[in-house]
């Protein structure tokens, strides 16, 4: 049986047809026109006039004008608890089944609500992922193996009135139930709530599956396959899974795990990149010759650019008040942005917490640049995260180790600030070595970071640690697995308490 075969031939009936790609800025003019028609009658939409705003004649300036940039806190300090209270018809129309928690690179679990038609938008963006398949040039016989898809449990918490759990979890848990034949572990499997009992399971199992495509976040996913490896005592994946040619990733950068993933196969797969949250599934690569992501214009997200910068931006990564917001017909190509949202699930002007780059506008097709908390400017060195895996990659190849993980600080050294970096390491360079060899590379590349070590910051120390610190520290400070990922840049008290956990398990 072609099973990704019938697979995409159901993605094609789910979607109606291989469509051609809607103008983005006229889909993005209906979206919003068709979020705020829906949600005027809630206490959201009638305390900011949605019907008033509706009968302008630019809608857009209009919404933009009325309604304010919120963050998680303010969503859910102004509107969102209501719902976690049983309420209706707070921010979308009707009641809550679920709530997406996503704990992403802070301390606390954050509350996202999920509606019946944000999961619609997700399955159908999922469809539209699977349907694209067609466009990577694969070989006849890969649609006929079958699609693993490592996500956070679909064991979800239940309460009195609605269900928790990670989205992936939710996502699963919510699949078409001719979708069920078609993708690996299988339900029973994804319901097991332990990631270490869930990922031996799968090792057991999989010499009797056929997989062709692999779904989730890299650390997590180079875990499975070394506990596969392990088990079966192969040389790589490829041993038992001869017919492996797809890998399909999201939630953080992948070319930080490539080289470490590669190690783990026989050859190279084709690599596409996706961008679901836990607000909702926004992109994917649609075509081969570029790791940009394109939008879904027309998929009930209306998308919206604050310039990443300090006129813009503060120092807490919060948009400022009378910030320019741009909508998607307005943005510039190759300039970093904080993405707003306004979404099917009732988040409205939301600040998702990425920065993203147009890398074809027309195409509506971008990048992650990072987050706006993982950008390091206390000394006003203005360094993004996609500055500092620039940087790594450079001492990778310097001196022939493999660095996946790091965090990094501004932290005091007396009355000066100093970097301090945690970098994983499968080798051990020397520190200061390493430390010259960083720091030399980002002031090549960033002028203002040069001019920073010029004034206020004074130095920067690199210390090599196992990678496992990192996920030992996740697992016992969070949680392992689904969609936790590892903090890039913290304040220094949160830091200086890495700081110790990492000297007690060396």
């Amino acid at each position: 049986m072609a099973i990704i075969g019938e697979l995409i031939k159901k993605a094609i009936d789910f979607t109606g047809m291989i469509m051609s790609d809607p103008d983005p800025v006229e889909a993005q003019k209906k979206v919003l026109k068709e979020l705020l028609e829906t949600a005027k009658f809630t206490a959201f939409g009638k305390a900011y006039h949605f019907k008033d705003i509706l009968a302008r004649d630019n809608i857009i300036a209009e919404f933009q004008k009325n309604i304010p940039v919120h963050d998680y806190d303010k969503m859910h300090g102004d509107w969102w608890h209501y719902l976690l209270e049983g309420h209706q018809n707070v921010t979308w129309p009707g009641g809550q089944g679920y709530f997406a928690l996503s704990s992403g690179t802070t301390s606390h679990s954050k509350h996202i609500p999920v509606t019946e038609e944000m999961l619609a938008s997700i399955r159908k963006a999922g469809m539209i992922e699977i349907a694209n398949l067609k466009a990577f040039d694969l070989p006849g016989d890969f649609f006929t193996r079958q699609i693993l898809m490592l996500g956070s449990s679909t064991n979800l918490i239940e309460k009195e009135d609605h269900k928790e759990g990670e989205i992936s979890g939710i996502s699963a848990s919510n699949l078409p139930a001719w979708f069920g034949g078609f993708y690996k572990p299988g339900r029973e499997i994804a319901d097991i709530t332990d990631w270490d009992e869930r990922v031996k399971k799968i090792a057991e199992q999989a010499a009797d599956w056929d997989i062709g495509c692999i779904s989730g976040i890299p650390a997590w996913v180079e875990l499975m396959l070394k506990e596969i490896i392990s088990y079966h005592n192969l040389n790589n994946i490829h041993d038992i899974w001869p017919n492996l040619m797809v890998y399909t990733t999201g939630g953080v950068a992948f070319e930080p795990y490539r080289k470490s993933m590669e190690k783990l196969l026989a050859h190279p797969l084709i690599y596409i990149d996706t961008y679901l949250a836990s607000e909702g599934f926004m992109a994917i690569q649609k075509r081969p010759d570029t790791m940009a992501m394109a939008l879904f214009p027309d998929n009930g997200i209306f998308y919206e650019f604050v310039p990443f910068d300090e006129n813009h931006v503060d120092e807490d990564g919060l948009v400022k008040e009378g910030a320019k917001v741009l909508s998607l017909g307005e943005v510039e190509e190759d300039v970093s942005y904080v993405l707003l949202i306004s979404t099917v699930a009732g988040a409205w002007r939301y600040m998702i917490g990425d920065t993203v780059k147009f890398t074809d506008k027309q195409k509506a097709e971008i990048v992650i640049t990072g987050r706006t908390k993982h950008y390091l400017n206390v000394v006003g060195c203005q360094l993004s995260v996609n500055q500092m895996n620039d940087g790594l990659r450079v001492i990778e190849q310097e001196y022939d180790v493999v660095i996946k993980e790091f965090i990094v600080a501004a932290v005091h050294r007396d009355e000066e600030y100093i970097h301090k970096w945690y970098l994983s390491c499968d080798k051990k360079p020397d520190d200061v070595q390493v430390a010259e060899s960083l720091d030399k590379t980002l002031r090549e590349n960033n002028k203002n970071y040069n001019v920073a070590r010029g004034k206020a910051l004074k130095g920067v120390e690199v210390e090599l640690i196992p990678e496992e610190i990192f996920y030992q520290w996740s697992e016992e400070t969070k949680k392992l697995g689904g969609q936790v990922k590892i903090p890039r840049v913290m304040k220094e008290e949160q830091f200086l308490e890495f700081g110790k956990y990492v000297k007690e398990h060396l």
